[in-house]
């Protein structure tokens, strides 16, 4: 096993001898660095892979993360992704994700609009990335964690299962998290 400091762009192997692995990929048969880091050419399993000292904040599957709702439909809610869960730095990649009806809460639903509302900051779970972002908020941990009241824009109390603005006394449905008002981010 090898090692040594390389850049994005650096030829590290090349393919008929080692495979493109963490940090890396392959093209025309030569393995690159795609990060800065430490390459580490490993002769037992024949791949080559790049660890960066500050790795990129990039979602995978199973990730818990912030989102704000941007949008709500009929079966469909979207959400921009500001942060994941354990980090402090800012998510790199595809931020924009879709929540399906479905996927919003453990007890059936057919409305988007009686378990989120536009401007919900919520916690999710990651459940594919890939050909599009999508989360859920069905587990009790999950879902609205901050919401303003539609009507004056006060920051609503939890009631019971839905919210209440003790402002202009208007109370709304949602999908609250266990943790709904206790949350720092």
């Amino acid at each position: 096993m090898t090692s040594r400091f390389v850049m994005p762009g650096d030829e590290v192997a090349i393919e008929e001898e080692y495979a493109a692995g963490e940090g890396t990929f392959a093209e025309d048969g030569t393995v690159y660095a795609s990060q800065v880091g430490i390459l580490t050419l490993d002769d037992d399993e024949c791949v080559a892979t790049v660890e960066s000292s500050n790795p990129p904040n990039v979602l995978k599957k199973g990730d818990i993360v912030y989102a704000v709702v941007a949008d709500i439909r009929k079966t469909m809610a979207t959400a921009d992704v500001v942060a994941k869960e354990g980090t402090d730095r800012t998510v790199g990649g595809e931020t924009y994700a879709t929540l399906h009806v479905s996927k919003i809460s453990p007890k059936y639903t057919d409305e988007v609009d009686k378990e989120l509302r536009k401007g919900d900051y919520i916690r999710a779970l990651v459940t594919e990335t890939k050909p599009s972002l999508q989360l859920t908020t069905k587990d009790a941990h999950l879902g609205c964690i901050r919401a303003l009241c539609s009507k004056c824009k006060t920051e609503m109390v939890r009631k019971g299962d839905g919210l209440f603005c003790k402002e202009c006394k208007y109370s709304m449905p949602r999908k609250l998290a266990d943790d709904y008002g206790d949350v720092k981010l």
